[in-house]
């Protein structure tokens, strides 16, 4: 099997942590050759997509985790399967390399698959189901976040289309900073924010719920730092083991049917208390937390996940 990875640099990245790096060693471990590349590389070249990267050799040993071969131009249909797995943002160079990974649709097998990366980004998939989620507006209009927060008091503001906790704030009902972050988000992009009304379960952990092929795998729990709202583990939150609720099972019944429709092998879906907030599937992590804690091989259930798909 041919194996092209689209993803951030692979130097800076923690083996212990990084889902990339996991998926990438399994394959490795299956006999896949692999090759790799960052997304600035990618490029429809006179009717063919193709990456400039290196063959890529991966090995479980810090600061030695990597080897690239010889830089190469490769024409990325001939691959049998290409991970999308760069890092939000999702602006529009994210939206550009969908378009491009797209017109592989024929050839090659895309995780996830591009096109419905590119329209259920993991703030707005989650709309479809308002059931399963808090309370929720999403706007620009300063007048409609103020009655949003007239309804329901505590809620949480942060950037529609952001990630990893970045500019997530909570706001009390006699927080006076509501003017003023929105002052500050709307002088840096055009685009909306999303509100949400806080849900107090969240110093009980937000739990990140891996699926499969819309089946659920298991779970890890992220339990807020001391003193802070967010609990992603790069800003200080902390993994622990956890299992999964009856709602737990219910969110998962209603959503995976629609994750495997749409070629969405790998989700990781965010649960506080009995909510669904987001429904990952940019670049969702947390394949190695809850393989050490569950003992289970999430990476392998993943590749043969795409090996029935192909």
């Amino acid at each position: 099997m041919r194996v092209a990875i689209q993803m951030d640099p692979i130097g800076p990245i923690d083996i212990n942590a990084d889902s990339s790096f996991r998926l990438a060693e399994e394959a490795q471990a299956r006999g896949a050759e692999l090759f790799y590349y960052t997304p600035d590389k990618i490029a429809w070249d006179e009717g063919r997509i193709t990456a400039r990267g290196w063959p890529l050799t991966v090995r479980r040993e810090v600061g030695n985790h990597f080897t690239l071969g010889d830089e190469a131009t490769v024409d990325l249909s001939t691959f049998d399967v290409i991970w999308l797995r760069q890092d939000p943002p999702f602006d529009m160079g994210y939206i550009t390399t969908t378009h491009l990974l797209d017109a592989l649709s024929e050839t090659t097998l895309v995780v996830n698959d591009p096109f419905w990366v590119r329209n259920y980004p993991e703030k707005l998939l989650v709309l479809q189901f308002p059931d399963l989620t808090p309370p929720t507006t999403i706007a620009r209009d300063l007048d409609t976040l103020r009655a949003f927060r007239e309804r329901h008091g505590d809620m949480i503001l942060k950037p529609l289309y952001g990630n990893g906790g970045a500019g997530v704030f909570r706001l009390t009902p006699d927080d006076r900073n509501i003017v003023s972050l929105h002052e500050m988000f709307t002088a840096q992009s055009r685009e909306p924010l999303i509100a949400q009304k806080f849900v107090p379960d969240v110093s009980n952990g937000d739990k990140r719920i891996i699926l499969v092929d819309g089946e659920p795998i298991g779970a890890i729990n992220r339990i807020p730092a001391a003193g802070e709202t967010r609990s992603n583990l790069h800003v200080g939150g902390r993994a622990e083991r956890v299992g999964l609720t009856s709602r737990d099972q219910d969110i998962c019944a209603a959503i995976g049917p629609l994750l495997r429709e749409k070629g969405q092998v790998f989700v990781g879906i965010d649960v506080i208390g009995n909510y669904l907030t987001e429904i990952n599937v940019t670049s969702p992590t947390g394949i190695q937390e809850l393989e050490r804690f569950d003992g289970v091989n999430v990476a392998g259930a993943i590749w043969d996940a795409i090996d029935a798909r192909l």
